[in-house]
């Protein structure tokens, strides 16, 4: 008798392979949806990042008021100036008679040896009659009940009134411990002193009394001239003194003086003209922002190309980034006195981004400085004007969080919606959410079709075995009656 050949196989193998051809369609279908939300997500966090990073240069270029840069300059080095984009052009002598300086005062012979119970509150006064307290009884840091030099000094630097107004340290001059105080503030009205009629220790008091004051940097108010003092034949003005070394007698510049002419040498000349770098400067971190941000939404709306396997992007045939971009590029189209940012070097390129020709932009400087301001505008809320204006409304509805889009006819109230980025990324995140609640169903379907499967063929193999079992007995059998 021919014995039964039963085909061999696994009951775990053969029911991970049917399970898994069982919910083979729909996870296929699953992984597509899967990986478009992924792709989605990626592309809304890129597209993001790049319209927040365009739609802060739209407001630090409003910050700055105008496009159009100055410079201020001195003939010697006297000083640094600048100048904001509202300064004529000029030029302006100075003679620089004395400069602010901050009043430094130290005491000398302080004894380490003060108690600090008890050691009462010593004052600090500037020559303005402002003042503030420091009470010593809590300056024992060391905890040893003593105070030392060290000690007062950290106490006058952390108190809470001082306000960085004067700053404490010790010297050891000639072996003996020296108390030193400096004005961050230049000029006579902030001199500083010492005051010790609250003080306990009489020791300490006689230590840090104003007898003991030296003056190590004389507190001095800077006086600067308008011209040439020196000249008998001149119209010099001196200027009024004040504390500070910075003056801003030239309208929209800044100088601030570092050191005194010396006697009989010339005024310094401040030369207030157009910066032709500076304002190609502004323009060009404009041309960057815009070609940063379009490279990103060339990128995440992108058609791909089926004959070389390159899928599409999130955003290809978005209509609404469409119109955004749209809109963006008819904003390029804005004009002044005839003038467009073409006029000025700045032109649109065939991917979509801009290129900036400086030359081209310092002749049309040349001729008509005012309309590069008036094209560009203001992108400042509630005065928005120009290209900037309207790249602004754009990107902002993208951007915001929640934005207003009417009010309630009944209550009066307004009314929000959340902005593009914000309204995209919560559909997709619920659409990511429902796709991870299908993924559960499968795998659940997965589980339950591998156990069917797998009880079935455990028990298929179980008769396999018991079928070859019999067949060999009858084998046997046969082969005795042979």
């Amino acid at each position: 008798m021919t014995s039964v050949n039963l085909p061999n196989f696994d009951p775990k193998t053969t029911a991970t392979q049917l399970a898994q051809k069982y919910i083979q369609g729909a996870q296929d279908s699953l992984n597509v949806q899967t990986k478009a939300t992924s792709d989605m997500a990626s592309a809304l966090s890129m597209l993001g990042t790049s319209l927040t990073a365009f739609y802060n240069v739209l407001g630090s270029m409003s910050d700055k008021k105008s496009v159009l840069a100055n410079s201020a300059t001195f003939s010697s080095d006297v000083g640094i100036a600048s100048a904001t984009s509202t300064a004529d052009a000029g030029t302006y002598q100075f003679y620089v008679q004395q400069i602010a300086t901050a009043n430094q005062v130290s005491y000398a012979g302080v004894q380490n040896n003060t108690q600090a119970a008890g050691a009462g509150t010593l004052g600090v006064t500037f020559a303005d009659n402002t003042s503030f307290s420091v009470d010593l009884s809590a300056a024992d840091r060391s905890g040893d009940g003593v105070l030392t030099a060290k000690e007062i000094a950290t106490a006058i630097n952390v108190s809470a009134d001082n306000k960085s107004r004067v700053s404490a340290s010790t010297m050891t001059i000639n072996g003996a411990t020296t108390l030193v105080l400096t004005s961050s503030l230049t000029g006579t009205e902030h001199a500083v002193t010492l005051d010790v009629s609250q003080l306990s220790d009489a020791n300490l008091a006689m230590q840090l009394d104003n007898g003991n004051k030296k003056v190590r940097v004389a507190a001095k108010d800077a006086i600067v001239w308008v011209g040439d003092p020196a000249d008998p034949g001149g119209d010099a003005v001196q200027l009024a003194t004040q504390a500070s070394n910075t003056f801003n007698v030239i309208d929209g510049v800044s100088m601030t003086f570092t050191k005194a002419h010396e006697v009989g040498a010339p005024p310094v000349t401040v030369t207030v003209d157009r910066d032709y770098s500076g304002t190609a400067d502004n323009v060009q971190a404009f041309v960057d922002g815009w070609n940063a941000l379009i490279g990103t939404i060339n990128t995440v709306s992108d058609h791909g190309d089926p004959n070389n396997g390159k899928a599409p992007s999130a955003f290809a045939s978005d209509s609404a980034l469409t119109l955004l971009h749209s809109n963006m590029v008819a904003m390029l189209r804005t004009t002044s006195n005839g003038l467009s940012f073409a006029n000025y070097g700045i032109a649109l390129q065939h991917d979509g981004t801009l290129s900036l020709d400086k030359k081209r932009l310092k002749v049309t400087l040349d001729n008509d400085p005012v309309a590069l301001d008036e094209i560009f505008g203001s992108a400042t809320p509630g005065s928005e004007s120009g290209a900037l204006g309207g790249l602004h409304a754009f990107t902002y509805g993208w951007v915001t969080p929640s934005r207003k889009v009417g009010v309630d006819p009944i209550t009066n109230k307004d009314i929000f919606a959340p902005g593009t980025l914000a309204l995209r990324k919560d559909v997709n995140s619920s659409r990511q959410k429902a796709l991870a609640n299908r993924q559960a169903l499968i795998s659940a379907s997965y589980d339950s079709a591998y156990n069917r499967y797998l009880a079935e063929f455990t028990q298929l193999q179980a008769l396999q075995s018991q079928m070859t079992t019999t067949s060999s007995i009858f084998d046997a059998l046969f082969a005795k009656d042979g």
